[in-house]
């Protein structure tokens, strides 16, 4: 890897370390793009919130904290502000122009809950039920549509638990759209280290099997990983048995 777009920071309440320490993590595993896209905050009403992503007050922190570290790294490695964002539709229009005044160079696209989150189930909790995988999948695909986001991270994030011809199916509509829309996929690097559901061998042949491009992402939640080259190593066997076409890096898109 030369590049990893997909960096969190303390401020999510689930990740470890400063971002001074990621870069330095990039630096020495020889990284030349080192992009964070914390978990963006949201503009919930009436008081609504989650543990998993950064309050909206600390947003312009976030930002100048990484705005520094650009200026100080500048000869070192080139370092991108981003956010891991959710599409959700009833507060996405509002949320827009608050990401652009802050300055926010892209989105990656992390569909963490269905619908507007609010008394939702977490799209990584096991399911058999083929309707929750289609409203994952048609949600993306609408997101997708936006051509707002730079890439969709750990796509089969989804945990269905149903037969393969039905998740195929509907994963096979997903990367159809992602195809169209110019989207790359991520390969996520932390659902290997923390064992979870994703990478889903299925997901990835169908993806194989539609000619998608792919990214590694290491979704790095502590300063090591990213430079995880034990996980990167089996993300490219995955890209090899598969023959995924795989960048290096990535286009960023403007919000």
């Amino acid at each position: 890897m030369i590049a990893n777009y997909h960096t969190h920071t303390p401020r999510c309440r689930h990740a470890n370390g400063t971002e001074e320490d990621y870069v330095r993590a990039a630096i020495g595993g020889g990284l030349e793009i080192l992009g964070f896209s914390d978990h963006t905050p949201y503009w919930f009403p009436e008081g609504y919130y989650t543990h998993m992503r950064m309050y909206p007050h600390q947003l312009p922190e976030y930002c100048d904290t990484v705005r520094d570290l650009q200026k100080k790294y500048a000869d070192q490695v080139r370092i991108h502000l981003g956010l891991e964002v959710e599409y959700y539709p009833a507060f996405f229009t509002d949320l827009l122009p608050r990401l652009r005044d802050q300055g926010i160079e892209y989105m990656i696209l992390g569909q963490h809950w269905p619908g507007n989150e609010m008394n939702e189930p977490y799209c990584g909790r096991a399911t058999g039920r083929e309707e929750d995988l289609a409203r994952y999948c048609n949600q993306v695909r609408e997101a997708m549509e936006t051509g707002l986001f730079t890439y969709l991270a750990h796509p089969d994030l989804l945990y269905y638990t149903g037969d393969d011809k039905t998740y195929e199916f509907h994963m096979r509509r997903l990367c159809k759209a992602a195809k169209s829309c110019g989207m790359p996929l991520e390969i996520n690097l932390w659902g290997m280290q923390q064992e979870k559901n994703y990478p889903d061998v299925r997901f990835w042949r169908v993806a194989a099997e539609e000619g998608n491009t792919v990214v590694i992402g290491a979704d790095a939640h502590e300063a090591w990983a990213v430079d995880n080259k034990e996980k990167e190593a089996i993300a490219m066997e995955m890209v090899k048995q598969f023959d995924l076409p795989l960048l290096k890096t990535v286009e960023l898109r403007k919000i």
